[in-house]
């Protein structure tokens, strides 16, 4: 039967729409319908459907080994807090010194000035301030800078050529800003020890350097024929400007003054040099009563540390020590066809074991106990001379004592 046009168009129409909402469903349920899927309902003004929600994720664990995060600084390792203690306890001890001097040493003969860098510490609250004699020696003017900023003219006290120490003292700088560094004995260093400088090292005031006692009891040329014994070398950094600054212990004690460093560059490559504070505890009375260093003289030029005491390397020729007996090593000479060989005998060399009746172990000790006494006074050497121990009265040498 051939239906009307109107009904095939009609017809056509509904099937076509059955055909899109079909496709429709499709699209949005994103699979393909079976036939045995329930229809989706086609609504006007489609809108996405509601997405199921996510499974929530566990938390993750916490590893409780690891520390959380704390706010602030953290503790300070007891490396850093000795560190940071001697720095707390002796950084306002230490000063600045600029030394001011004029020259005419020109072609023109024209006046010229110039100045010096220095380090120091302060000794009391009457201003005395201790450093190298080569910082301040030839001087015109000195100025001592204090941890505040205050600068102060100084005057030298005195100075001691043999150990390039020198003593300043501050003119009109006030007690209540004045802070002393405790002067400590070097006679029981260690190699190995632990010790901090304190300086001006190129103008950086009150900078601090760290290392260990490297070597001690060297021998320093310092110029000419000026030789100090007993000094303390150190691998901390000093450079120019730390000279006559402080090196200090664990405690911040001063146990010695530094002074020189070995170097190719003039900056520092691990080698340093100080003063004892052995010689310093010394020297530093007599030069703020007298403006000088009276010691007297045993005439030992130089020695060797061994197990038993000191070797006798060097005798001073003519003084008290030769006059007295003692015995240095022996000087000989071989002919070995037309050649003559020098030899050095160090075993007939005597060994002193003991000063007035007290052991005998370092050179500084030695010394120090030398130093206290006065020139013209007679001390007993205990030696050993091969296998005996001899007993050798010595009157020591040096100018008297006349400013008691």
């Amino acid at each position: 039967m051939r239906l009307p046009d109107g009904f095939r168009s009609l017809t056509g129409c509904l099937l076509s729409a059955l055909l899109a909402s079909g496709a429709t469903a499709w699209l949005i349920d994103g699979r393909p319908q079976s036939a045995s899927a329930e229809p989706v309902p086609v609504q006007s003004g489609l809108s996405a459907p509601q997405l199921p929600a996510p499974d929530p994720q566990p938390a993750p664990a916490v590893d409780a080994s690891v520390p959380a995060p704390t706010a602030g600084p953290a503790p300070l390792t007891p490396e850093e807090a000795v560190r940071v203690r001697v720095y707390e306890a002796a950084n306002r001890g230490v000063v600045n010194i600029t030394a001011h001097s004029t020259s005419r040493e020109n072609l023109f003969r024209v006046e010229l000035e110039s100045e010096g860098r220095g380090s120091g510490s302060i000794l009391d609250r009457r201003g005395h301030v201790l450093t190298n004699l080569h910082v301040v020696e030839g001087a015109d003017r000195i100025e001592v800078r204090l941890f505040d900023g205050e600068s102060y003219d100084a005057v030298l006290v005195g100075g001691d050529p043999v150990g390039d120490v020198a003593v300043l003292k501050m003119i009109d700088a006030p007690s209540e800003d004045l802070y002393p560094i405790p002067l400590a004995d070097s006679r029981d260093l260690r190699v190995g020890q632990s010790v901090f400088a304190i300086g001006n090292p190129f103008g950086l005031e009150r900078t601090m350097s760290a290392g260990i006692i490297s070597s001690l009891n060297r021998d320093l040329p310092i110029r000419g024929a000026r030789t100090v014994r007993g000094i303390i070398q150190t691998d901390a950094a000093v450079n120019p400007g730390n000279s006559g600054g402080p090196l200090l212990d664990g405690r911040g004690a001063l146990i010695g003054v530094n002074t020189a460093i070995a170097s190719t560059s003039g900056q520092s490559a691990g080698v340093s040099f100080a003063i004892p504070g052995g010689l310093v505890r010394r020297v530093v009375p007599q030069l703020i009563r007298y403006g000088r260093v009276i010691r007297p003289e045993v005439g030992i030029a130089q020695v060797f540390e061994v197990p038993d005491g000191l070797q006798i390397a060097k005798l001073v020729p003519g003084g008290p020590a030769e006059r007295a007996g003692l015995r240095g090593p022996l000087i000989v000479q071989e002919r070995l066809g037309p050649m003559v060989r020098t030899r050095i005998d160090r075993s007939v060399a005597d060994v002193i074991v003991a000063l007035d009746g007290n052991p005998v172990r370092t050179a500084d000790a030695f010394l120090g106990d030398i130093e206290a006494k006065r020139p013209g006074d007679t001390v007993t050497l205990t030696v050993r001379r091969g296998e005996e121990l001899v007993r050798v009265p010595l009157r020591l040498g040096g100018e008297p004592r006349d400013a008691e």
